[in-house]
């Protein structure tokens, strides 16, 4: 465990720093545009270029070097923070700027998540999967306990410039911790021996998954959630700022809500080390993220909205840990690479299919509908409001009734309920 521990030490502290850079940047083009179209196009050109190198990056991932990956990964996203701290300090930041680099740094980031996740089989034993993806959830969970705050209190007195260069320094001590170590390559076997023709290569992945039921099934019911979830999280960022008039510091609470649930999710799963059967925990907790949810749309105060962002995130570390525990038990690791790759992809498109129209809907129709006199305000105004956020709020519950349905599918599909017994 003693290598994982430190290359995961070092994530920490550098996702510490992007935490509080992707913060001020949702904050920045808020002020910016007042769009939930624009905070979606964010992510969507984050995306889509890591779609478009996703099954390659599996194929590169299981011939190369694992740890050159992560370093160069680091180090991309290194440079575009810096190419951001650099036209923020001349004044010349514009929306465009921040699709070109974040779809530079997509592309090299999913190399590097890909690399990292095909590594954890080959530094742990089996039966730490689960408490090792728990530690992989607080990556993104134990930032946000204090990131949030931090970026929320620096972005008015410092600006993006203060915090990206924050940012610099952290992914200074994340890639330094990686060659310090020396991290395992797959061995090679029968599966990857021959030299496959390039279009066998790039469609590995899809035909492994294809080949066996159960996981395709477990594969299709992910993309579902996937794709309620993320169309969604457009509407959680911007329901909270539309009702708060843009306020970073009760964004950044809010965050910091999330960060410490997930740390006590994640910490109490480490110690567990999850349900017997991984399925049941990513079904139960695919209910109780939709439930907490549906009650967070519902409100309109930071006394609805924290207490529901604690339950939902406290759920979400058994949710993604159950899940990575069945893809890393169901795939050889000389094979990881290419199937987590094809994995990546799918959840991919429907993420980003999901992002790219949540902005417009939220935009151009709720948002709309749910002003006085709007075609939806009737039915649904007593409930939401009729201001400022009431339609992203609706729209925000219809998603997260989604998850709920997920969770019901699953439980009531045999194929997908007995995965852990194939």
């Amino acid at each position: 465990m003693r290598t994982f521990i430190t290359v995961w030490l070092g994530q920490l502290v550098s996702t510490f720093g992007s935490r509080m850079t992707n913060f001020a940047l949702i904050v920045w083009t808020w002020e910016v545009t007042g769009s939930a179209t624009a905070l979606g196009l964010v992510t969507v050109f984050t995306q889509l270029p890591s779609l478009a190198v996703a099954l390659f990056a599996g194929a590169i991932i299981d011939r190369s070097d694992r740890k050159v990956a992560i370093i160069v990964g680091d180090s991309i996203a290194a440079l575009s923070t810096l190419t951001i701290l650099l036209l923020a300090a001349v004044g010349q930041l514009q929306l465009w700027h921040l699709f070109v680099i974040n779809g530079i740094n997509g592309i090299f980031g999913e190399i590097q998540q890909l690399a990292y996740s095909a590594s954890v089989s080959l530094m742990v034993p089996k039966q730490h999967y689960v408490r090792v993806s728990s530690m992989k959830s607080m990556l993104h969970y134990a930032p946000n306990i204090l990131a949030p705050a931090f970026a929320g209190a620096l972005y008015p007195i410092t600006g993006l410039v203060g915090i990206a260069a924050i940012d610099l320094l952290t992914f200074a001590v994340g890639v330094s911790t990686v060659l310090l170590v020396k991290i395992p390559q797959p061995p090679r076997s029968e599966l990857t021996s021959n030299q496959p023709k390039l279009w066998q290569e790039l469609t590995f992945g899809c035909r492994y998954i294809l080949a066996r039921s159960s996981l395709l099934g477990f594969f299709a019911l992910e993309l579902l959630f996937w794709f309620a979830h993320d169309l969604g999280a457009v509407m959680h960022r911007s329901t909270i700022l539309a009702r708060t008039n843009g306020n970073s510091e009760v964004f950044g609470m809010v965050s910091a809500a999330a960060g410490i649930a997930g740390i006590i999710g994640a910490v109490a799963l480490t110690g567990w080390g999850g349900p017997k059967r991984r399925i049941q925990g990513f079904l139960g907790s695919a209910i109780a993220v939709g439930v907490s949810k549906t009650l967070f749309a519902l409100g309109q105060s930071l006394s609805i909205w924290i207490p529901m962002q604690l339950l939902s995130s406290l759920n979400f570390p058994l949710l993604t840990s159950s899940s990575t525990a069945i893809w890393l038990e169901k795939t050889p690791p000389e094979v990881q690479g290419r199937v987590f790759a094809a994995q990546s992809f799918g959840i991919g498109v429907v993420s980003t299919l999901a992002i790219a129209i949540a902005g417009p809907l939220a935009d151009w129709f709720f948002e709309p509908a749910m002003q006085p006199g709007g075609a939806l305000a009737p039915w649904f105004g007593r409930i939401f409001g009729t201001g400022p956020g009431s339609g992203m709020a609706l729209l925000y519950a219809v998603a997260s009734l989604g998850l709920i349905l997920v969770g019901i599918l699953g439980y009531s599909w045999p194929l997908v309920r007995q995965i852990d017994q194939e």
